[in-house]
């Protein structure tokens, strides 16, 4: 009996260190697409028809000024989530306030710039009557690079975003939370949460 015990709590503890782990990662890439978006090079585009010269940046794109923003507030909100996640209490009311309502944010904010960031991804202007698409220029190479790899690492936040939720909702990881949550071989943890620590023998 208590060895199945054992084995349930180490099963929880795993899958809150999943999770708190795919947090961070969410973290990283949400701050990376940020700062590839808002760091791409401008490019200026010459037109061979007689158009005049246009200088590109990531700012003449509402969605791209939108995934910066947005991915930086979502960092930043993860950010919270996983200092939660860590410090929080058995009865941590903020925590237990916070985190719902976190959870639930994050992926809104996230979501919502990489698709208006896909969505925008043509990066085109009209011209002298014409509509330009910035990246069929030999000019624009750099900076289209670029913001295609800041919307794809984006996307791959939204991924791990999900897979942390999965893992968060999965059965053994609701037991853990209602033994008390921890984390990660915490020795204060186990005495919370582990009732065969001693021996099957209640404390002193």
């Amino acid at each position: 009996m208590c060895e199945g015990e054992k084995k349930k709590d180490s099963s929880s503890g795993a899958l809150y260190c999943v999770n708190l782990a795919l947090r961070i990662v969410v973290l990283g890439l949400a701050v990376a697409a940020a700062a590839l978006m808002a760091t791409a090079s401008q490019c200026t585009i010459f037109l061979y028809y007689g158009g005049p010269l246009h200088t590109i940046t990531y700012k003449d794109f509402g969605p791209f000024v939108y995934l910066v923003v947005a991915s930086s507030i979502g960092a930043f909100m993860e950010a919270i989530a996983i200092f939660l996640t860590i410090c929080k209490k058995k009865d941590g009311t903020p925590a237990k306030v916070l985190l719902p309502l976190l959870d639930a944010a994050v992926p809104v904010v996230l979501y919502s710039a990489t698709a208006a960031a896909f969505a925008a991804g043509d990066m085109s202007y009209c011209a002298v009557g014409k509509r330009v698409g910035v990246c069929t220029t030999a000019a624009a190479g750099n900076f289209c690079n670029q913001v295609h790899i800041a919307m794809y690492v984006s996307l791959a936040a939204g991924v791990a975003l999900l897979v942390a939720e999965i893992v968060k909702h999965w059965p053994d990881s609701g037991k853990k939370k209602e033994g008390g949550g921890g984390g990660c071989g915490s020795d204060s943890d186990s005495d919370k949460s582990t009732p065969c620590h001693h021996g099957c023998h209640s404390k002193h």
